[in-house]
C-alpha cells in the first residue's frame, strides 16, 4: 500500500471511538474508518459504504458483459450507446483531465494489448519500440464522442476500450464518504489501497495522521500529513513492475509511446477529492518531475510529492512536509 494511515482505534473516555472494516472491493483492500459513539450505528454506516462501493463497482466493470462500460467497448467503431447520466458525467470529467494533462490520463488505456506489458507474469523481454507504438494507436481520449443530450458514449474506432483503473477508486471513494457523511457521519476515512478520502478529526479533536510511504522499503514511511477534509492518492512503480536485464519496468505506461514511465517512483498528490486526487497521480508519473510539478502548481488547491529514481524528494509551492 502506498499510503498508510495511522488513526486512534483505541476507546478514549467520554469520546468517540473510530471502528474500522477492512473488505475486498473493485479488486482491492478497502479499509473504511467511522467514528462513533454507538458500535451498531457505525457498523451500520460502513454497511451503507460497502453498498454503494458495490453499486460503483458494478456500474464501472468491464468484465460483466451486460455492464454500460463493456457496451461502450463492444460497439466500438459502430455505434454510440447510451449511458446512465452517472457514467456519462465520469467520462466527461475524465476526458477533461485529458485535456489537462494533455493525454498523460487517458481512459483509453484499456485499448492497449496485454501481450506488450503484463506485469502479471514473468517478463523477459522487451517489446520493440516500433511495435509498442502501433499497439498504442488506439490510445486517444479525443476519439471518445459525447453527446450530453442523448447520454451517449462512442469511440470512434473499432477496438478501442475504456477502463476506469485511474479513476474508479478514487471516485467509489468520493461517493462512500458522502453516504457516510449524509447518514450523519461526522468523521472518518475511507481508504481505497492507498486512494484515500477524510473528513472530520480524530477522537481528541486532532487532525487525521497519514503516512507518506517509502517506496523503496514497504511498511516504511518517508514523512507524515496532518489533514482533514482532504483526499491523498499515490502512483508507484514499487508494487507492481518488471525486472528485465536488471532494470526495473514500472507497471505505468506512457499512452504515446507504449513504454513504461522512468525517473519518478512515487507521485502523492493531495486535495480535496479522492476522485481528482486518484487521477492526477498517473500523469505526474508520465509528465516527470519538471513537468508535473509546473502543472501542480499552476493548479488551485491541489499539491503533490514526488520522489524520483535517485530517491529525491520534490514538493509543490504550497506543502510542507513534517
Amino acid at each position: 500500500m502506498s499510503i498508510v494511515n495511522e488513526t486512534c482505534t483505541e476507546p478514549v473516555a467520554s469520546l468517540a471511538t473510530v471502528y474500522k472494516r477492512i473488505v475486498k472491493l473493485m479488486g482491492n483492500r478497502f479499509e473504511i474508518s467511522v467514528t462513533a459513539d454507538d458500535e451498531r450505528w457505525a457498523n451500520d454506516i460502513i454497511d451503507a459504504s460497502i453498498e454503494e462501493i458495490s453499486r460503483i463497482e458494478k456500474l464501472l466493470t468491464t468484465f460483466n458483459d451486460t455492464s454500460e462500460a463493456n457496451l461502450v467497448n463492444r460497439y466500438a467503431g459502430i455505434k454510440p450507446v447510451e449511458v446512465d447520466k452517472e457514467m456519462y458525467d465520469l467520462i466527461a470529467r475524465a476526458q477533461k483531465i485529458s485535456e489537462l494533462t494533455q493525454g498523460a490520463f487517458d481512459i483509453t488505456y484499456g485499448s492497449i494489448d496485454k501481450k506488450l506489458w503484463n506485469f502479471d507474469t514473468h517478463m523477459t523481454a522487451l517489446p520493440e519500440p516500433a511495435i509498442a507504438k502501433r499497439l498504442v494507436r488506439l490510445i486517444n481520449f479525443r476519439n471518445i464522442i459525447l453527446d450530453k443530450d442523448n447520454s451517449t458514449v462512442f469511440l470512434k474506432e473499432k477496438g478501442m476500450r475504456i477502463g476506469f483503473g485511474g479513476i474508479g477508486k478514487g471516485y467509489a471513494a468520493e461517493r462512500a464518504k458522502m453516504i457516510m457523511k449524509e447518514k450523519g457521519a461526522t468523521s472518518g476515512i475511507v481508504n481505497a489501497s492507498g486512494d484515500l478520502t477524510t473528513w472530520g478529526y480524530q477522537p481528541g479533536g486532532n487532525p487525521w495522521t497519514i503516512g507518506i510511504a517509502d517506496p523503496n522499503l514497504k511498511n516504511h514511511l518517508i514523512s507524515y500529513l496532518n489533514i482533514t477534509n482532504m483526499a491523498v492518492a499515490t502512483s508507484g512503480n514499487y508494487e507492481k513492475y518488471a525486472v528485465i536485464n536488471g532494470k526495473k519496468y514500472s507497471h505505468t505506461i506512457d499512452p504515446k509511446t507504449g513504454y513504461p514511465v522512468s525517473g519518478i517512483k512515487s507521485a502523492t498528490i493531495i486535495c480535496g477529492n479522492a476522485e481528482i486526487a486518484d487521477a492526477m497521480a498517473t500523469p505526474v508519473m508520465v509528465m516527470g518531475v519538471e513537468t508535473g510539478l509546473d502543472l501542480i502548481n499552476q493548479m488551485k488547491n491541489i499539491a503533490c510529492i514526488i520522489i524520483d529514481d535517485n530517491d529525491k524528494i520534490y514538493t509543490s509551492k504550497n506543502i510542507q512536509l513534517c
